[in-house]
Parts: structure tokens; C-alpha cells; sequence
């Protein structure tokens, strides 16, 4: 005959033992890997190229972080949205080049439909209507609604600190991250005056310290010069802001990088050319082969370890 506290002890064995296969089932969903999606204006819808590599091989990332562009399409992967889907979304939208005034769809919002003039107020343009935009395709308002944990960039302008949102309204954090200085308004809250950020943390890898692979993609683009070394004043304004993202990349990079970095090849992108998505996801195509590939190996390393 059991005792009482013999019983007990049978019970909570039994108990941990039913558990314990759940667990592993847990861990074995698990890619180990984290992924870095950084700012680039429009060159970051090469991140769109790199997802689908990862949606190719069934993986899914265990963590996201990403800086401005890359916030954005890092939260709508987050959400649930596909690469497909979301290649989509900015077929639908992107019809503006450099100048937002130029250039609309009929059968779809052009630039003025989603971005409203807001000068005085820190920037040209109010973000609010892209973001609402977007927000229409999946449910998701929060960092806890997520499919997959993310973090999110940001810039307090007063110190020049990074801002990492990781709970709470995705929203505000997606309008801080997308804040180009005089592009789009700033964001105020508490006692913070939030801006693009690009400017404090463009590729945010080191968020993602502790993961077994994290895997950073850099979509800054490249500068060739013209034949009469010349340059626009947009572009210059613009470039420069590419430039110190480079710059920024490039002494983090020093101090450590990322398992893997992929850097595409973007030619003649600019900050808006948001109507060039299949343009853009060609010049990427060789990076997300690149991907690609180490992806593979990491499926046949997974494969291989006897754990």
C-alpha cells in the first residue's frame, strides 16, 4: 500500500515525464537563428528577397530586429505576412520615385494618398498613412500579437542614443524607426523627441547577441560616381545619410559582426524608389543566393548533429 506522500511523488514524476516530450518538440521547432534587417529607403525591399529564401527551406527565424526599412518589413513578416505578400503590398503602393509629388497610380494610392504635408512639425511629410496602409493587411498592433519576436530601432534626437521598442504599440515604434530627419515627422513620447533609427543603429545584429546564427543583411546600396563628378542636391542629401549609415556599420563591424552578413548589390536605388520592387529584388537576387546557400548549410549541419 502507498502512502500518502509516496503517492504524491508518483504523481509529480508521472506528471514530468508526460511533459518532458513537449518540450522537446519546442526546442526542435526552433531554427536558431536570428535575423538583422537593416535601413536602406527603398534598397531594403531587397529584404523581401531574403525572406523568401528563408520561406523556400521552411525556416522560420527564432527573433527579428531591424532598423527603419527594415522595421517595416520585418514587422509584416512578424505579423504573418509571407515575402510574397508582402512584395505585394508595395507593388500596390510604390508608384513615387525621388520626388513624392511624381508619378501616381490610378488604380492604386500614390505617394500624396499615404504621406500628408505636415511642415512645421519637424519633418515634410506625416507617415501615418503609409503605416496605415500597411496596418490594413494584418492584424497584429503590438509586439505581443507577433508571430515572431521582434525589435524595432529607433533614435532619441536630444542624446543621439538608440531606442529599442520590444513591447507594446508596434505602431509608434515602426513611425520612430521610419523618421527620415526632414523626410517624415518625428515622434514624441515621454520625454523623447524619436527620429529615424538609421542614425544610431542601421543594422542592429548586436540586438540579437545569445542566438546561435544571426544573420545580418546590410541594404545601404553603393555610390558610383558620374563622368563630370557630379552629384544632385537631393542625391547628396540623401547619399550622405547612406554614407554615415556605412560608416556607422562599418566600426560595429570592427568590434564584432554578425555570423553571417549579406550586403546586395544596389545600384541606382534611392531613398523613394519604392515603385522599383521587382528591380530592386533582381539586384538582390545574387545576395539571397548567397543566403541561400548558407542556409543549406545550416540545414545539412542541423541535420548532422546527433542532438
Amino acid at each position: 500500500m502507498l502512502n500518502a506522500h509516496c503517492l504524491r511523488w508518483l504523481l509529480l514524476t508521472t506528471a514530468l515525464f508526460l511533459l518532458a516530450p513537449k518540450a522537446v518538440i519546442a526546442d526542435e521547432k526552433s531554427s536558431g537563428i536570428a535575423l538583422a534587417l537593416g535601413s536602406g529607403g527603398a534598397g531594403g525591399l531587397a529584404h523581401i528577397a531574403m525572406l523568401a529564401e528563408f520561406e523556400q527551406r521552411d525556416i522560420t527565424p527564432d527573433a527579428i530586429a531591424g532598423t527603419s526599412i527594415g522595421a517595416i518589413i520585418g514587422a509584416m513578416y512578424a505579423a504573418g505576412l509571407s515575402a510574397t505578400e508582402i512584395r505585394d503590398l508595395f507593388d500596390t503602393f510604390g508608384e513615387s520615385v525621388l520626388n513624392p509629388f511624381s508619378g501616381f497610380r490610378s488604380n492604386g494610392p500614390g505617394w500624396t494618398d499615404l504621406v500628408r504635408a505636415e511642415l512645421g512639425n519637424g519633418g515634410a511629410f506625416d507617415q501615418s498613412g503609409f503605416l496605415d496602409f500597411i496596418g490594413e493587411h494584418f492584424a497584429a498592433r503590438s509586439f505581443e500579437e507577433l508571430k515572431i519576436p521582434l525589435q524595432i530601432v529607433a533614435t532619441n534626437y536630444w542624446d543621439g542614443s538608440s531606442v529599442v521598442f520590444e513591447s507594446g504599440d508596434l505602431f509608434t515604434a515602426l513611425k520612430a524607426s521610419m523618421a527620415v530627419p526632414g523626410l517624415f515627422n518625428p515622434v514624441k513620447l515621454e520625454d523623447q523627441l524619436l527620429i529615424d533609427g538609421g542614425i544610431s543603429n542601421p543594422l542592429p545584429w548586436d540586438l540579437l547577441a545569445g542566438h546561435e546564427l544571426v544573420i545580418a543583411i546590410d541594404v545601404t546600396g553603393v555610390r558610383e560616381p558620374n563622368p563630370d563628378n557630379s552629384v544632385g542636391a537631393l542625391d547628396l542629401l540623401f547619399k550622405t545619410f547612406e554614407v554615415m549609415q556605412q560608416s556607422i556599420i562599418s566600426e560595429k563591424m570592427h568590434n564584432g559582426g554578425p555570423d553571417i552578413y549579406i550586403k546586395p548589390d544596389l545600384n541606382g536605388i534611392r531613398l523613394l524608389h519604392f515603385d522599383r520592387v521587382d528591380a530592386v529584388i533582381e539586384q538582390a537576387s545574387g545576395a539571397s543566393r548567397e543566403l541561400g546557400s548558407a542556409l543549406d548549410q545550416r540545414l545539412v549541419a542541423t541535420s548532422d548533429d546527433p542532438q
